[in-house]
């Protein structure tokens, strides 16, 4: 396929994906009372990708676009096995599995402490290409925490696939840079704020709320008691 033509998909199903999750309640827009983020940084957004379980339909068909895009930008040919992190990850891994007939395995935040001490659950072949998956990333810390965890067990990571990237804060990346990993998204705030708006999920204030951190995340972070850089 054509990369003007994989683009033009690209940018559909991230549409797609954005009005599928306004549509569930899975997006919240609180510009008057900020989210504080793990990260430190103070956000009038938040999405919570873990609703996306409880809806059959918003699912399979996010999955389908995640199948979909991971297969023409690395091809599943090339992916042994998919991992979920622990605890979001676990059911988006499990739904791409599924769905490509791959071995999956899970990857604790740290070793369980007892039994076989494992931080890696599942059968993990030494030397696999494994797919590390979460349900989202604002910035790239503990992606790399878990693609650490694979590797030391003996896979090899050259990337992760999130449904929902923040896409707003400089260097968020950096760190899965570094480490060797492409980090694959299918929506970011950007194309939500855009359904948002076409579909009047919000008020008027809310919606320039979120645009006015969209453009300076930094600055308006700081104003609002978090990080700015």
């Amino acid at each position: 396929m054509a990369d003007t033509d994989q683009d033009t998909q690209a940018a559909m199903a991230a549409r797609e994906t954005a009005r599928l999750l306004l549509d569930i309640k899975a997006v919240n827009f609180r510009p008057q009372a900020p989210y504080m983020l793990t990260a430190g940084w103070a956000s009038p957004v938040y999405i919570d990708c873990r609703w996306v379980i409880s809806f059959p339909e918003a699912r399979g068909k996010i999955i389908e676009h995640a199948v979909s895009m991971l297969d023409q930008r690395i091809g599943f040919d090339s992916i042994d096995a998919v991992a979920g992190g622990e605890t979001a990850g676990i059911p988006y891994a499990a739904w791409i599995a599924e769905a490509t007939d791959k071995p999956m395995q899970y990857v604790r935040k740290k070793p369980k402490g007892f039994g076989r001490d494992a931080q890696i659950e599942g059968n993990l072949i030494d030397g696999s290409n494994v797919l590390l998956v979460e349900d989202l990333a604002t910035d790239g810390g503990s992606k790399v925490n878990f693609v650490n965890a694979l590797r030391t067990a003996g896979a090899e990571v050259s990337d992760a696939f999130v449904v929902f990237f923040y896409g707003v804060f400089p260097g968020a990346l950096d760190g899965l840079k570094e480490s060797g990993v492409t980090l694959h998204y299918l929506t970011t705030w950007r194309e939500v704020l855009e359904e948002a708006e076409l579909g009047k999920d919000f008020s008027t204030e809310e919606i320039d709320g979120v645009r006015a951190f969209l453009d300076d995340p930094l600055g308006w972070s700081a104003a609002h008691g978090g990080r700015d850089s």
